[in-house]
């Protein structure tokens, strides 16, 4: 029995994961920004996640009849929850943002800002996961 597994921790673990192959795909966009042809790249996160959710992948579990209804208990860590996608949008010379490639280094930074900010709080939360369980070994509240 894993002892973290009925926790929030395998999906903060999991979104930790996938942020950090997020900043590595934007870093890669600004990399090549003056690369021709160059196809700017995305991580799929919070829309591959919901549809996991909203499937059926996720569900809840009753151990006893007198325990009261439940929606989302727990998650299994073991499937892909990020996707990298190449941005399809551009057909011709119009679509060039940069004069010769997708890339819009504006829109990359700002996107690298809000990753930033989401890595901080599931590491924030993470920690905050470990730091109860810390107390209720101990026994203190």
């Amino acid at each position: 029995m894993d002892l973290f597994q009925n926790t929030r921790i395998p999906v903060l673990s999991k979104a930790l994961s996938a942020y950090a192959l997020r900043h590595q795909v934007i870093s890669a966009n600004i990399a090549n920004i003056g690369t021709p042809g160059y196809k700017s790249k995305n991580v799929e996160f919070e829309n591959v996640l919901s549809s996991a959710m909203s499937s059926g992948a996720i569900t809840g579990q009753t151990t006893d009849t007198h325990h009261m209804g439940i929606g989302i208990q727990s998650t299994s860590p073991d499937g892909p929850i990020s996707v990298i996608e190449n941005n399809p949008g551009v057909q011709d010379e119009a679509d060039l943002k940069s004069g010769i490639n997708d890339v819009d280094v504006d829109s990359e930074m700002a996107e690298l800002a809000k990753n930033q900010i989401r890595f901080k709080y599931a590491s924030r939360l993470l920690g905050e996961s470990f730091r109860g369980i810390q107390k209720s070994i101990r026994g203190t509240i």
